[in-house]
């Protein structure tokens, strides 16, 4: 990780080797916080957050689903992310916000311990390297099955949760693939460790419903957006597993991924092996949405104010 100069916490910029927490603190011990991933690019028109209130929105719903009152609005939050992003002297980032149960109290009933909000941005390259994204990676369906509805809640991006995703990711790694893909509780396609599936069969996109034990990704959306925009036909429904070794194309979104093709899931090729038309193209038109390239979907930058951009001591 590349170490950045400051991190905002409960109101505070604190040097980032300063950004400390008790080691009673709630979270640290029963997984309760939620979080975001969000970046920053540098675009035409300058450093711009993306789909920046989105993720905020999202993290007050998944804080509401576990019941965790919000000390700072979003607005707060949106313009603590942009100051944060100047004081560090950033053009493009990740941004990381976190929501959490702090210090105070221990036990499984949460709601006497305070809740605590970090921000902190570091430069942070594709998630899964420039060549993933260029030339496609291989994939591990997961001998673990995603966390069903029945026993938590995973449209909620909490913290515990992602031990399921650690678990297949390791797994994966192990294995020596690129990425994990987890099934749901029913054997159907559910997503990656960090990352939504897209399938491509005869021109047209498969994707497994939000209310199929996925996390509703905003890449996500962006994605099914851009291809209805392309004018490819996007289909939300269940999976099997056999589907993705039979399918044209695949690829994965998330705002840590972006968009990267997978060319082989189990050691079965997908397609030729090769990323395919379909992904192409809309990852095209995903990386010039980033980068302020083109104009139907600025309305998805924030940029970071001018008087935010530069660096202070």
């Amino acid at each position: 990780m590349k170490q950045a100069d400051l991190i905002w916490m409960n109101g505070e910029f604190v040097a980032w080797e300063d950004a400390k927490v008790h080691v009673l603190t709630h979270g640290l011990h029963y997984g309760t916080g939620v979080f975001e991933g969000i970046r920053c690019y540098d675009t035409e028109i300058g450093p711009a957050v993306f789909r920046h209130e989105d993720h905020y929105r999202r993290l007050a719903r998944s804080a509401e689903l576990y019941y965790m009152p919000m000390p700072y609005d979003l607005a707060a939050l949106r313009a603590a992310t942009h100051e944060l992003i100047g004081r560090n002297g950033l053009r493009s980032c990740y941004i990381r916000p976190l929501a959490y149960r702090g210090y105070g109290q221990m036990g499984l009933n949460p709601l006497d311990a305070p809740v605590d909000v970090t921000i902190a941005v570091w430069e942070w390259g594709a998630y899964l390297g420039e060549e993933g994204k260029s030339k496609g990676i291989r994939a591990k369906v997961s001998s673990w099955r995603r966390i069903s509805p029945e026993s938590l809640i995973p449209s909620a991006k909490a913290s515990g949760q992602y031990l399921n995703s650690v678990l297949a990711k390791i797994e994966s790694t192990k294995a020596g693939y690129e990425e994990a893909i987890l099934l749901d509780d029913h054997g159907r396609v559910c997503e990656g460790t960090g990352e939504n599936i897209f399938v491509v069969w005869d021109g047209r996109i498969v994707t497994p419903p939000a209310a199929s034990s996925i996390l509703d990704g905003i890449t996500r959306k962006s994605a099914v957006q851009i291809a209805r925009d392309l004018g490819i036909e996007v289909i939300e429904r269940d999976i099997a597993r056999a589907e993705l070794y039979l399918a044209d194309e695949v690829f994965m979104t998330g705002t840590a991924a972006e968009l990267v093709p997978v060319r082989e899931i189990d050691d079965h090729p997908i397609g030729g092996g090769t990323p395919g038309e379909i992904t192409r193209a809309v990852q095209t038109v995903f990386e010039d949405a980033l980068h302020g390239r083109d104009e139907r979907y600025r309305e998805w930058l924030d940029p970071v104010p001018a008087r935010a951009g530069a660096k202070v001591g």
